[in-house]
């Protein structure tokens, strides 16, 4: 059965709206929607110029609707998280009475065959309302919005910020050759694919050779030497941020496995001192035994504490520095 792995990026931020989007945002709060006159237009939402000469325009703000005419619409039949509302629903663009431009918002109608051009919609207000475009909560079909119950009333000062917690999530496909390889460093391996065109070798779970563009297959996995060198090396201070664990400098090191063309990179170097960590160093890897696996260590592998020195003599080859891939 496919695997697949979910991964969500999110970010909050936070804007100043300035005079004209602010009063736009501060009306919503009353239950009321404006726009802004432009020569013979009223323009909505409202704009700072003029959208086809680029003119700055007076704070002449008019208001319109609430009611409105659809001219356009699409359906959402599988909403997400993102979604204004959590069943199907409708976007639409909604030209307001006194408006020339249309406004879109969602509309919240009983299914796809309510929606229709031409309908007259009314927004739904939320009770709670904070200076968001959200404070509608929907438009819904009708000539007169009804006020929500418990209604908390309009802004007692000027909305001018604007808080937004931004989110998008993946989700992506594991190729079977991630899952063969991950399930190898749970076995306290490393896996490598071997190129059966032109030999190269490559670790974490690749699909294809970017050289010959030939995609590998488990019939091209080679186990991989546990004992290595380092050729290259990091050391990091650590910035004290909320939720940072680390308090002293640490090594992250780069280590190039015997008889193989491959390096291990950025992987952790324990029990050594940080200022006599050096290229040379000859290193075995040390994996964590039964009811030990540490999940989170740097070296990103799950079973995989780090590397240690071996007591093996330093490998003095010179050109052991312009190895770090």
């Amino acid at each position: 059965m496919p695997q697949f792995t979910e991964s969500t990026i999110a970010f909050p931020y936070k804007r100043s709206l300035g005079p004209v989007i602010g009063a736009f945002m501060t009306a919503l709060t009353e239950m009321r929607i404006i726009g802004i006159r432009s020569d013979e237009r009223v323009i909505v939402p409202p704009l700072e110029w003029d959208p086809d000469t680029g003119v700055e325009l007076a704070h002449d703000f008019v208001d319109v609707g609430p009611a409105g005419t659809v001219v356009g619409w699409c359906w959402v039949s599988a909403p997400t998280v993102q979604h204004p509302l959590d069943h199907p629903f409708a976007f639409g663009l909604i030209k307001l009475d006194g408006a020339d431009t249309a406004l879109v918002h969602a509309i919240d109608v009983a299914g796809i065959e309510a929606m229709t051009t031409g309908m007259r919609v009314v927004p739904r207000w939320k009770a709670a309302r904070k200076g968001h475009i959200t404070d509608i909560e929907a438009f819904v079909p009708g000539e007169s919005p009804a006020v929500p119950a418990g209604d908390t009333g309009g802004a007692t000062e000027p909305v001018t910020m604007m808080e937004y917690d931004a989110s998008i999530t993946y989700t992506t496909p594991v190729p079977t050759n991630v899952i063969r390889a991950e399930e190898a460093t749970e076995e306290g391996r490393f896996l490598g694919l071997k190129c059966p065109e032109c030999g190269r070798l490559y670790t974490g779970g690749r699909s294809f050779c970017p050289i010959d563009t030939l995609e590998l297959s488990p019939s091209d996995e080679v186990d991989l030497p546990q004992v290595g060198t380092v050729t290259n090396y990091t050391i990091i201070t650590p910035v004290q941020y909320a939720g940072q664990t680390e308090t002293e400098r640490f090594g992250r090191v780069h280590v190039l496995l015997d008889g193989v063309d491959v390096v291990l990179q950025y992987q952790a170097l324990i029990d050594y001192p940080v200022d006599q960590i050096h290229i040379g160093i000859r290193v075995s890897a040390v994996w964590a035994s039964a009811g030990e696996d540490d999940s989170d260590n740097a070296a990103g592998v799950a079973n995989l504490i780090g590397w240690m020195p071996n007591g093996e003599p330093d490998n003095e080859d010179p050109e052991l520095v312009d190895r770090i891939n």
